[in-house]
């Protein structure tokens, strides 16, 4: 399945304890490269999204970001640390009876001593199931925006691979054709130059011709290889790297082809074919 790199999701929920918005990007790259944006509260679920994300992207640089928006009502406050607070007022007695003129000392007093006061540490077990739920549906709306991308590149691949298997034919059927043309013309320097027709020569040239310009090896595997690209595309794991090593392929074939060319139309043919082929490395490049 054709599966493109560049996405992007964006999954909210919200409940008592506030809202939380979780958005995912990613782009094309060799590999997998996560890097995440979470609330210091949600910290700790950072490796078990990076497994997750593992399990389910091949490759591509992907940005998590996630935003906590607490409720109001959701404040916990703050509470007395009523240990503390009595050691520290049996202290303050302690020296008020050692002085001449004690001074008063307020509850505020008491209140603003390091420690007195405490948040209370609300309960974040409810947030980060919903947390961790959340990603995953991001996760799963990214990967089918990737598929959808993906296969909006079908038609793209379907036609140049069409064009280019028809463009061979063409080179095969014209082969004999131009081999044919190659020995006339090979007979009529050698008449022009009035040198005496030995048909042992003449075969010697014409294999040596042959040789030069046999380019059925170079039409097979481009065969071949449009073939594989074909099948590459039905698979259902990632497929962009195997696709992008193709390409090469085909463009090591086409230039052999431009390079034994013994005809301005072979030579025409060979620089469409890589030209449908750069066509398509673009779009592989940005395939998972």
């Amino acid at each position: 399945m054709i599966r493109s790199m560049t996405a992007f999701a964006r999954q909210e929920t919200q409940s008592e304890w506030g809202v939380l918005t979780c958005e995912i990007r990613t782009v094309n790259h060799r590999y997998l490269e996560p890097s995440f944006r979470l609330p210091e509260a949600l910290r700790e679920l950072e490796n078990g999204f990076r497994d997750h994300l593992r399990k389910t992207l091949g490759r591509g640089k992907v940005d998590v970001g996630m935003r906590l928006q607490a409720s109001e009502t959701a404040d916990t406050g703050v509470v007395v640390n009523d240990r503390l607070a009595e050691s520290l007022n049996e202290a303050i007695n302690h020296v008020n009876r050692m002085l001449d003129n004690p001074a008063h000392i307020s509850a505020i007093d008491v209140l603003r001593w390091p420690g007195v006061l405490e948040r209370e540490e609300p309960d974040l077990s409810p947030v980060k199931a919903a947390a961790d739920e959340l990603f995953r549906r991001a996760v799963e709306d990214l990967v089918q925006v990737r598929e959808r991308e993906g296969e909006r590149l079908r038609p793209l691949f379907d036609e140049r691979l069409s064009a280019m298997t028809a463009l061979v034919g063409q080179v095969r059927e014209r082969m004999p054709e131009l081999l044919k043309a190659q020995e006339e013309t090979l007979r009529e320097r050698f008449r022009a130059a009035s040198v005496e027709l030995d048909p042992d020569r003449i075969s010697q040239e014409m294999v040596m011709l042959a040789q030069k310009s046999d380019v059925a090896e170079e039409l097979d595997r481009l065969d071949a290889h449009l073939i594989e690209v074909s099948d590459t595309l039905q698979r259902n794991d990632a497929i962009g790297r195997r696709l992008d090593f193709l390409m090469q392929e085909l463009n090591r074939e086409a230039n052999t082809l431009s390079s034994k060319s013994i005809d301005a139309d072979v030579t025409r043919i060979a620089v469409d074919m890589k030209v449908y082929i750069e066509q398509m490395r673009e779009q592989v490049q940005n395939l998972e």
